[in-house]
């Protein structure tokens, strides 16, 4: 693996750096473009874009041209010297293409931030297997797992069940910080734990996942490189004293451990597992699922990612995607997998299929998992790339993430699922080590 250079804004100068997207399909057919992107419901802005980039191009062989004249008139000026002659004339022109020539790169400059601003706005193109839709209503249910149990009984909710033992104490952590908090006591911090210990065992153990541990906070040159920044910025979380903000998921650290780097093909697959805390304010989320644990402003996951060569990428896919739903198999949690249309998929992704798990308090399926396929789409701003003896050049990366799980929601599902009809919580058999033999949460 070969460093390259640390940062991003470094590639930020030229309006091919800033497509996440192959800049083939602006220079081919942009009407094509414009199609596919309208389907996930994004309208590009064709006239813009058009018009930036032919301003871009005249100043950019405007700027050429001065630069070329100054550098002749540079030459010259040596010449003339050479031969005695009165040089202050010369000098004089040359300080004046200076001045053009400073002007000209300013104005390329301001056009160019505004192109990049324009094409940091471009969402990833959907993959042609992706249904067409526009909400979450669209999404297709492709499989289901378990059977939902029938309780003879009105099951009750994660809060309920928590607040019975004392084990999920909401009220402190308002008194502590604030809405969507939760503390966890005694034997519920413990189950919780024994979930990502069970998780990180099963990944790294069975499925062939490298463990990291990575920072909690990351650089804006990471965001960017993951697509965070700068569409999704009012949902992270900035340090005032410093330039980091605290990673709404693992992904992005992860992932970013291979920007600005070179692979061997024979490293291929490249595939991660960590267990981080994960901070998101939320910001388009309020008034939804202010009741309990499902949408926190801190959470813990335990993250998938691979970064894999283009052509085994929706293998990966697929693959990564079942590796999460073996945790829920595992733990014997009825699942379905939803394959998300094209309104509904990420910023970045070209295509995700959402886990969710049932909830009896909420007799419905929740998300549990998104795991998804960015193709190029990170890995063309990060530089993640391969070295292919069969090409010149290095080649990019497909990275593939997805969460394998979300542990509080996974909390939140054994705490349902496993309930009796006095609110005594069963703890799940492959859990039970974890638990030090335990079979019932407060069984005394």
């Amino acid at each position: 693996m070969i460093n390259l250079r640390s940062s991003t804004q470094e590639r930020l100068i030229h309006s091919d750096q800033n497509i996440m997207l192959d800049p083939q399909l602006f220079r081919q057919d942009l009407l094509a473009l414009s199609a596919g992107l309208k389907t996930r419901g994004y309208d590009f802005p064709l006239e813009a874009y058009e018009k930036l980039e032919a301003q871009r191009k005249a100043v950019q062989i405007a700027t050429e041209a001065l630069q070329n004249e100054r550098n002749t008139r540079s030459k010259g000026i040596g010449q003339a010297k050479a031969k005695g002659e009165d040089i202050q004339p010369l000098l004089d022109a040359v300080a004046d293409l200076g001045n053009q020539l400073e002007n000209r790169k300013q104005e390329l400059q301001t056009i160019q931030a505004e192109l990049n601003g324009l094409l940091m706005a471009i969402p990833n193109l959907p993959h042609p297997s992706v249904p067409v839709g526009g909400e979450e209503s669209d999404n297709v249910e492709q499989s289901r797992w378990g059977t939902p149990k029938d309780f003879d009984f009105e099951p009750r909710d994660h809060v309920d069940l928590g607040a019975q033992h004392n084990l999920l104490d909401f009220e402190t952590a308002v008194k502590l910080t604030g809405s969507r908090f939760v503390v966890m006591k005694a034997e519920m911090a413990q189950l919780h734990r024994a979930l990502i210990q069970f998780m990180l065992d099963t990944h790294s153990q069975e499925h062939g996942y490298t463990e990291v541990n990575v920072p909690y906070m990351v650089n804006s040159d990471s965001l960017l490189g993951t697509g965070q920044l700068p569409k999704f910025a009012e949902e992270l979380f900035a340090l005032k004293e410093q330039p980091y903000y605290l990673i709404p998921t693992a992904e992005v650290p992860v992932t970013n451990l291979h920007r600005d780097t070179i692979n061997a093909i024979e490293d291929l697959p490249l595939k991660y597992v960590a267990h981080t805390p994960c901070f998101r304010s939320e910001a388009g989320a309020y008034g939804r699922d202010t009741r309990g644990m499902i949408r926190q402003h801190q959470f813990e996951k335990v993250e998938l990612v691979q970064l894999v060569h283009p052509d085994n990428s929706y293998a990966a896919l697929e693959a990564l995607t079942g590796h999460a739903e073996t945790i829920l198999q595992k733990l014997d949690l009825p699942y379905r997998r939803m394959v998300l249309c094209t309104g509904d998929i990420g910023f970045s992704s070209a295509k995700t299929f959402d886990l969710e798990v049932w909830l009896p308090g909420q007799q419905t399926y929740r998300e549990i998992s998104s795991c998804s396929n960015f193709e190029a789409f990170q890995t063309r701003r990060m530089l993640a790339r391969y070295r292919d003896p069969s090409h010149k050049k290095p080649q990019l990366l497909h990275s593939v993430n997805g969460s394998g799980l979300a542990v509080g929601r996974t909390l939140v599902a054994v705490l349902e699922n496993y309930q009796d009809s006095d609110g005594k919580i069963a703890i799940p058999a492959v859990l039970q080590n974890y638990m030090g033999g335990k079979t019932h949460l407060n069984a005394g």
